[in-house]
C-alpha cells in the first residue's frame, strides 16, 4: 500500500528583527551624526561662530549669515534670533523657521553667580540703550536678555562687555550654560558655606573651552551653601547644595538629573558629600558622562534627565567615581528642609558683616536699562557698588550700612521697585512671551504685569507666600509645573466659540517644601481674560478651606476639583 504524501509542515514566519540603533551615545560608539543638530556640530565646533560674526556676519549684515550658524552655532555666543512681529500664536508650529525669524536678535549676557559690580551693571544698561531699543530682562538663571540686536553691533557690545568682565560666552546652545550661585553668597548670616570660589573655578577651567563645548542638549548647574535652598537645585542637570556633614564639616550635597520642559522630573541624590575644593572636578565628572553617555539620537531625549532615570542614582555614582573621577566620593547628609517659603532674599536683611542687604522686585523681571543705570547709581550711592540677580527675576543690593537702609528703599520705590512688595508682585514671574520669543503661543510679561495689578485690586490683604507663574508655550522655562500656580499658554476656545489665548492650568508645585510638580485639573483652561478672575476665585477659596498654617500647596493637593475650577 503506497503511502499517503505528508502535507509540507508549514514554514514558520520569520520574526522582522529590527536592529536597534542606540540612543546616539558616543560612549557606546554611536559617533555617526544622528539628526540635523548633530551634524552641524559635528561640522563645526560653535564656539567657532564667533570668527565669523566679527568678520563677515558683522560687516555684510544679517543677509550674509549660514543657516547653520544663524539657527545653531550662534546661540554658543548667546545669540537667538526673535520673533518677527506680527505673528500670532497660532503660527508658532505651522511656519518655517525663515519665517519665523526677524533680522534682530536676543542676546543674553552671562551672570554667574548672579554677581555684579555697578560698574558691569552700568554697562549693561547702557548697551540696553543704546543697542536695544531699551530692552534687559532680568531672567529666572540670574542673566539679563537683551532684545531687537542688529548682528553689525555684536562685536562692539561683546567689546564692552568684556572690558568689564562679562560675556555672552555659552549662554545658549549645547553647552555649559550660566553657573547659577545663592545670590548671598559670602554675606549671608545663616550660610553654610560660601560656594563662589567653585563657580569661578568653573568658569576659568571649562567656560568656552572645547572640552565640553559639543554636549547632547543644555546642561545647567546650580551652587548654593543657603539654607534656603535658594538656586531652584531640584530642577537643575547638576547641583551642589550645601550640608554640615557631621565628619567632615561644610560642604556640598550632590544632586543630579533635574529638568522640566514637557517632561519634568526632580533631581535625585546621589548621596555624595563633596568638599569645596572638590566641586569643579566632580561638575567635570557629571558634565562629562553627559557628554559621553549622553543621548544624542533625539533631541527630546537628550537631556541629562534621562539618562539618570534610566540609569538610577547607584549606576550614575558608580560610573562617576569608577571612570571619571577614580575615587570614591565620601558619603553624605541630605540638605535640611528650609524653615521658609520664600527663598527670593527679598526685603531688609541682616549681613554676617552688620551691614545690611536689601533685595526688591522689578516686575516679572522686565527692567529696562535706564532703569538698571539708576540702581547702579542707588547701589554705589549706599552701599558698596555690589549687587546681585535671583533666580526667581529679582535683584539686591549688598553692603548698605543700617542708616543708610530707609533711603535706599525709597529710592527703589522711586524706580517702581519694591523692597516691599505684596505677595503678587513678590511671587509673579513670567518667560519672554510670544513678544519675542519663536517658540511661545501666548503673551506673558504684560498679562503677568496687569495680574499682579489686578490681584493686589481686588485681594489688598493676602499675604500668604504664593508663586504664579506663566509661560508662553509648553517648554517650562518660567518653571510653571514647579508654582503654586503654573500657567502654561496656549490657544483655547472662549465662550463665544472663539480661538484665544489662554492657559492650562498647573496648581500646588513647589521646590525646597516638599518639591513636586503641580496637579492639572481634568480640562482646566481658562483665557487670559479671564485670568485674574480665576486666580482670584481660586484664592478666596483657599482661604475659606486651609487649614491653620497649610500652604496653597498642600491645600491644592486635597482640594475637590470643583474648588480649583
Amino acid at each position: 500500500m503506497a503511502a499517503t504524501p505528508q502535507k509540507p509542515a508549514a514554514a514558520t514566519p520569520r520574526r522582522k528583527v529590527s536592529r536597534h540603533r542606540g540612543e546616539g551615545q558616543w560612549a557606546a560608539g554611536h559617533h555617526t551624526p544622528l539628526n540635523g543638530n548633530e551634524q552641524f556640530k559635528k561640522d563645526d565646533d560653535g564656539l567657532n561662530v564667533r570668527t565669523r560674526i566679527e568678520t563677515i556676519y558683522s560687516k555684510r549684515g544679517f543677509d550674509s549669515i549660514d543657516p547653520n550658524d544663524l539657527r545653531g552655532r550662534m546661540r554658543w555666543w548667546g545669540l537667538y534670533t526673535q520673533r518677527r512681529p506680527g505673528i500670532d500664536g497660532g503660527k508658532t508650529a505651522v511656519l518655517e523657521p525663515e519665517e519665523l525669524d526677524d533680522e534682530y536678535f536676543m542676546l543674553r549676557v552671562r551672570i554667574d553667580g548672579g554677581r555684579l559690580t555697578t560698574q558691569q551693571l552700568r554697562v549693561i544698561g547702557e548697551i540696553s540703550q543704546e543697542f536695544a531699543r531699551g530692552t534687559a530682562d532680568i531672567t529666572d538663571r540670574q542673566n539679563v536678555q537683551y532684545h531687537w540686536i542688529r548682528i553689525e553691533d555684536v562685536p562692539e557690545i561683546w567689546d564692552r562687555l568684556e572690558a568689564v568682565g562679562l560675556s555672552t560666552t555659552e549662554a545658549c546652545g549645547d553647552t555649559p550654560r550660566v553657573v547659577i550661585g545663592s545670590p548671598v553668597a559670602g554675606i549671608a548670616e545663616d550660610e553654610i558655606i560660601d560656594g563662589s570660589s567653585a563657580i569661578d573655578e568653573i568658569h576659568r577651567r571649562f567656560i568656552g573651552s572645547k572640552e565640553f563645548s559639543n554636549l547632547p542638549r543644555k546642561f545647567k548647574t546650580a551652587i548654593s551653601g543657603s539654607p534656603l535652598l535658594d538656586v531652584a537645585h531640584e530642577i537643575n542637570d547638576v547641583a551642589f547644595v550645601g550640608v554640615d556633614h557631621p565628619e567632615h564639616g561644610p560642604g556640598f550635597d550632590l544632586w543630579v538629573g533635574g529638568g522640566l520642559s514637557t517632561n519634568p522630573k526632580i533631581g535625585v541624590r546621589l548621596g555624595a558629600w563633596v568638599p569645596l575644593a572638590e566641586v569643579p572636578d566632580v561638575w567635570a565628572g557629571v558634565i562629562g558622562i553627559f557628554r559621553d553617555y549622553g543621548y544624542r539620537r533625539l533631541r527630546t531625549r537628550a537631556r541629562l534627565k534621562f539618562l539618570v532615570a534610566d540609569w538610577g542614582a547607584e549606576k550614575f555614582r558608580q560610573v562617576l567615581e569608577d571612570e571619571y573621577l577614580k575615587r570614591k566620593l565620601v558619603d553624605g547628609p541630605a540638605p535640611e528642609q528650609p524653615v521658609q517659603q520664600w527663598r527670593d532674599h527679598i526685603g531688609v536683611h541682616r549681613q554676617k558683616d552688620g551691614r545690611f542687604y536689601v533685595g526688591f522686585a522689578p516686575r516679572v523681571g522686565r527692567v529696562d536699562g535706564a532703569t538698571l543705570t539708576k540702581i547702579a547709581d542707588l547701589a554705589e550711592a549706599h552701599g558698596s557698588g555690589r549687587v546681585r540677580t535671583t533666580v526667581e527675576q529679582k535683584m539686591i543690593v549688598l553692603d548698605v550700612e543700617e542708616d543708610k537702609v530707609e533711603s535706599l528703599v525709597e529710592g527703589l520705590e522711586a524706580l517702581d521697585l519694591t523692597a516691599r512688595p505684596s505677595s503678587f508682585r513678590r511671587g509673579t514671574m513670567a518667560c519672554t512671551g510670544i513678544e519675542f520669543c519663536k517658540l511661545a503661543i501666548v503673551e506673558t510679561k504684560q498679562r503677568g504685569s496687569q495680574l499682579i495689578d489686578e490681584l493686589e485690586r481686588r485681594l489688598p490683604d493676602f499675604d500668604e507666600p504664593l508663586t504664579i507663574n506663566l509661560n508662553g508655550c509648553p517648554n517650562a522655562c518660567a518653571r510653571i509645573q514647579v508654582a503654586d500656580i503654573g500657567l502654561k499658554g496656549q490657544l483655547v476656545v472662549d465662550d463665544k466659540g472663539e480661538q484665544v489665548e489662554g492657559y492650562q492650568v498647573h496648581l500646588g508645585g513647589a521646590l525646597g517644601l516638599e518639591a513636586g510638580f503641580g496637579r492639572k485639573v481634568r480640562g482646566l483652561k481658562v483665557t487670559s481674560e479671564e485670568l485674574p478672575d480665576y486666580v482670584e476665585r481660586v484664592l478666596k477659596r483657599f482661604q475659606a478651606e486651609r487649614e491653620d498654617g497649610e500652604r496653597f500647596a498642600t491645600w491644592a493637593a486635597r482640594a475637590s476639583e470643583e474648588a480649583l475650577s
